[in-house]
């Protein structure tokens, strides 16, 4: 076995016990706070699919989803044998457990989506795992099937016009899905019991959009209001929160598409830091600052700030956010960071022109932000309020549309064949075993 390779795994292990678990997983898509933000650390600048990594596994099928990241517990969706597939290693990159759930669901764009879009979600003794046959599922951390049902068998079949990719989050002792499809069928917020399966709840939600303006791919964020937690939701030109206890519609905000324009889809999430949700919407071309909270329609009081024109926003990647600063990543490598208050843009940069675009939302490590590119090229840049600094452009070999996670020093990479993980990056004894 590689000397370089045992070392790097035994200083990521130290790493780990010094650093404390708790503060340090990364159990959702978007991460601990859902604002694309990592903990504070030194993370890896320069790898690449044979270099700086503690080790590499090979997949079992193609999936698009980031990993969740429990204590030493890495949890993915995959395709198993034809079949929905989770997958659970431990930070050395060994293998736990795998379950398969019943058939895939074929997805429509294979090069760059997969019937495993939606990320594991979990609270350290919970898995959930969604994917784009409906299967909806939890199993505890060590891989006990907790419970199993299909949101399209139940509620009728998925009327989205491309893949799937909203995630489930967790609110107390439940799990939350939405459903934004439009006209065609039924939209809907539901929660499941953890512990039980049961349907706690079941709230429509429903508009009258123009055609796949209706239909929605974001992920909601769970946030806390008045000691409560509220389910806020973007989709359908609406950004609405729901009470996490009841289901109960509490504000919304609407006038994102005032012309009722068709085909204004959304897939990028809003995010949420200090009570402001940074809301991209119109394909890029609009961008909104909006309050969270209230009661009933909050349209004309909760709306701070739009900005609108060519690349003011963000289509597919979700923005980060971070003290009182939105990141953007448009899809054809335009950073842009803005003030969330006003809304202004503090600086710009663009990525080497390309003919590939950017899926991966942006992630920020510190002062370094990762930007993924779908060929498999994540860039590294510094960034101050000065700008952005490029320095490091580094290949992964294949594919890449999953998120990165910069954690405990170190960098989960979700590849189309591997899962790689970068080593951290102040190991000395791992650059004295060069």
């Amino acid at each position: 076995m590689d000397r370089l390779f045992v070392i790097s795994c035994v200083a990521m292990i130290s790493t780990f016990v010094e650093r404390g678990l708790a503060a340090e997983n990364w159990p959702q898509w978007r991460g601990p706070l859902g604002t694309g933000v990592a903990a504070d650390g030194d993370y890896p600048v320069k790898f690449s699919a044979d270099e700086g990594l503690a080790w590499k596994v090979e997949l079992p099928g193609r999936g698009t989803s980031t990993p969740a990241v429990w204590g030493d517990r890495i949890f993915l969706t995959c395709p198993i044998d034809g079949q929905d597939g989770v997958l659970c290693y431990n930070m050395m990159g060994e293998e736990l457990w795998r379950r398969q759930l019943g058939p895939q669901r074929e997805n429509e764009r294979p090069e760059v989506s997969s019937g495993s879009n939606p990320s594991p979600v979990t609270d350290g003794k919970n898995v959930v795992v969604y994917y784009k046959s409906g299967n909806l599922a939890c199993f505890d951390t060590n891989g006990r099937p907790k419970w199993k049902l299909n949101l399209q068998d139940r509620y009728g079949e998925d009327a989205l016009w491309w893949d799937l990719g909203t995630s489930p989050v967790l609110a107390g002792n439940r799990a939350i899905v939405a459903v934004m499809q439009g006209s065609e069928s039924e939209s809907y917020l539901v929660a499941i019991e953890l512990d039980s399966g049961d349907v706690a709840w079941k709230e429509p939600r429903e508009y009258d959009n123009a055609r796949e303006s209706d239909q929605a791919y974001t992920t909601p964020r769970v946030v806390r209001q008045d000691g409560n937690d509220v389910i806020v939701t973007w989709g359908a030109d609406h950004l609405t929160g729901h009470d996490a206890a009841t289901g109960k519609l509490l504000w919304e905000v609407g006038g994102f598409n005032p012309d009722n324009r068709g085909m204004w889809r959304v897939i990028a999430s809003a995010t949420i830091d200090d009570g402001l949700a940074i809301v991209p919407y119109g394909r890029a071309e609009h961008l909104a600052g909006v309050r969270i909270g209230g009661q009933g329609d909050v349209t004309d009081t909760n709306r701070v700030w739009e900005k609108h024109g060519r690349n003011v926003g963000s289509d597919v990647p979700t923005p980060a956010v971070s003290d009182g600063k939105a990141y953007l990543l448009g899809d054809r490598g335009r950073i842009t960071c803005r003030d969330m208050k006003s809304g202004e843009e503090i600086w710009s940069a663009d990525l080497p022109e390309n003919r590939y675009k950017y899926y991966a939302s942006p992630v920020l490590a510190g002062d370094k932000l990762y930007c993924t590119r779908e060929d498999g090229t994540i860039f590294v840049g510094r960034v101050s309020d000065d700008g952005f600094e490029q320095v490091a452009e580094n290949e992964m070999g294949e594919w890449v549309i999953a998120t990165p996670i910069p954690i405990r020093g170190g960098l989960l990479i979700r590849g189309e064949e591997h899962l790689f993980c970068v080593a951290p990056t102040a190991p000395r004894e791992a650059r004295r075993g060069r």
